[in-house]
């Protein structure tokens, strides 16, 4: 049992190695423009992705919008249960986020997908509305990268192909992108 779990903690070491800094200032720098710029954040993800997408907009909308003059305007397409499964059972399951971005998303916009395979109909078919409707577009993937890292505008991708571990570095991702404006809120002059 020690073997396994020294090799679970490396793996999981390797993984986080693999995420360039560099990638992580420029989501910094869009989501600071976004709220410069008072636009939309939205984010969603399917299970896992999910549970992280909605920390995340909880910690942007509280957290990181407690420390500054300005507020975060973020919303998680993954929180409202009924108006999912209405849009799952009337349309279809791969436009649960889709449709909701119809009512809500505008130009200049900012989604921010999260999916370890990155090929989950749900997240690839929000990530090619925003961009033909010209909302800004993150994706977060893990190693098989799949069709929303060629869709979306920015992408970080998890060297990575194991669920648990891709997302536990994308929650990482996701707190370092929360904590910046926490622990520097003059980013939000």
């Amino acid at each position: 049992m020690h073997a396994w779990i020294a090799d679970y903690l490396a793996a999981q070491h390797r993984a986080l190695d693999s995420i360039p800094p560099e990638t992580i200032a420029q989501f910094i720098e869009t989501l600071r423009a976004a709220l410069l710029e008072d636009r939309q954040v939205f984010v969603c993800g399917n299970g896992g992705s999910a549970a992280n997408a909605s920390h995340f907009a909880t910690d942007l909308g509280k957290s990181s919008s407690d420390r500054m003059q300005r507020r975060f305007r973020v919303l998680s397409l993954n929180d409202n249960a009924s108006w999912m499964t209405a849009l799952g059972n009337d349309y279809s399951y791969e436009e649960i986020f889709v449709r909701q971005l119809m009512n809500y998303g505008r130009p200049g916009d900012l989604l921010i997908t999260v999916s370890v395979s990155g090929d989950s109909p749900t997240v690839v078919k929000a990530l090619a509305w925003a961009k033909e409707q010209g909302l800004r577009t993150i994706a977060l993937v893990g190693a098989k990268r799949g069709r929303s890292a060629e869709i979306a505008e920015q992408v970080l991708t998890v060297g990575e192909t194991h669920y648990g571990r891709v997302e536990d570095v994308q929650m990482h991702v996701l707190h370092m992108l929360c904590y910046a404006f926490v622990e520097q809120p003059q980013l939000g002059a």
